[in-house]
């Protein structure tokens, strides 16, 4: 494989499109807002700066990667010649189900097609297409470049030589993929998610405030990041999601979303991507502020 289409430049898909871009590959990215596409060339840019400036690419580097990556408004055109597509749109069904009915109308016969999905089933999405073989579940961690896991999801109908071809492609990333079968949140975000909810429930409850609780979690149990600070970095919005499916796949109750969590994402308050969660953010400097209303002293 050596064109690659990503569709939704977003956090996930402009890191998707960076590390394929890296490692020679052509890329295609794919939004439907010219303006978003330009905020994540200039993210790509900036990251690329970061990794420049640690000594560990050239400026040569840079600017072949940049140069790997060409930007599309019409998803007909970037796929087109697309040996693999990874569509890393927003998580919810029936937009992602949308983007495979498309996709297996205009994308040439062979091209595999990935969904970077977090939790929704791609059995379900498979189902869609008259080419369930080639769908797979490729579920990058974020930030992408540097995080090593990909979860490789195989669907009910997913080939053998399908799956065997995205864990090479993987490796070729300096990725580490992981095999998992195909049921709600997977291995990662079933385990991970009713942890960042059960947080969300400890606060709420009352038993201690944001930074105690992932200050227990960062120096008790050896977390880079405690579950607040990450559900904010992930996105509330996409923790909700990810715990209905969860909650509808399994039938059962102990994945029911934390009150406080559904408030919030009611609210606005979404974390880094809305400037406010259960840190404020975008406040220009890198230190931790608890969000006004879990202050200690409005705790009581």
């Amino acid at each position: 494989m050596k064109n690659i289409a990503v569709i939704g430049s977003g956090t996930m898909g402009n890191g998707i499109a960076h590390t394929f871009a890296q490692f020679g590959y052509n890329v295609a990215l794919i939004d439907i807002s010219q303006p978003a596409l330009d905020k994540a060339i200039a993210t790509i840019s900036k990251n690329l700066d970061r990794i420049v400036a640690k000594g560990s690419i050239t400026e040569a580097d840079k600017a072949a990667t940049l140069k790997n990556i060409s930007t599309f408004t019409v998803m007909a055109d970037g796929v087109k010649s697309a040996d693999l597509v990874v569509e890393a749109a927003t998580e919810n069904v029936e937009i992602k189900l949308n983007i495979f009915r498309e996709l297996d109308k205009i994308c040439p016969p062979n091209t595999i097609l990935a969904s970077n999905t977090s939790s929704i089933s791609i059995t379900k999405i498979g189902a869609v297409t008259k080419r369930p073989d080639k769908v797979i579940g490729m579920h990058f961690m974020n930030p992408v470049p540097v995080m090593k896991l990909v979860e490789v999801i195989r669907g009910y109908s997913t080939s053998d030589a399908v799956c065997s071809l995205i864990m090479e492609t993987s490796k070729k990333l300096n990725k580490v993929p992981t095999e998992v079968n195909d049921y709600p949140g997977f291995v990662a975000n079933k385990i991970l998610m009713p942890m960042i909810n059960e947080a969300i429930i400890t606060l709420h409850e009352g038993t201690a405030g944001v930074e105690e609780i992932d200050t227990v979690m960062k120096l008790g149990m050896a977390h880079p990041m405690g579950p607040l600070q990450l559900a904010d970095f992930i996105g509330l919005d996409v923790c909700l999601s990810i715990l209905k499916v969860l909650q509808d796949g399994y039938g059962n109750p102990k994945y029911a979303p934390c009150p406080l969590l559904v408030n919030m994402v009611t609210a606005g308050h979404l974390g880094i991507k809305s400037g406010q969660g259960f840190y404020s953010w975008g406040h220009g400097t890198k230190d931790l502020i608890v969000a006004d209303g879990f202050k200690k002293k409005e705790m009581v």
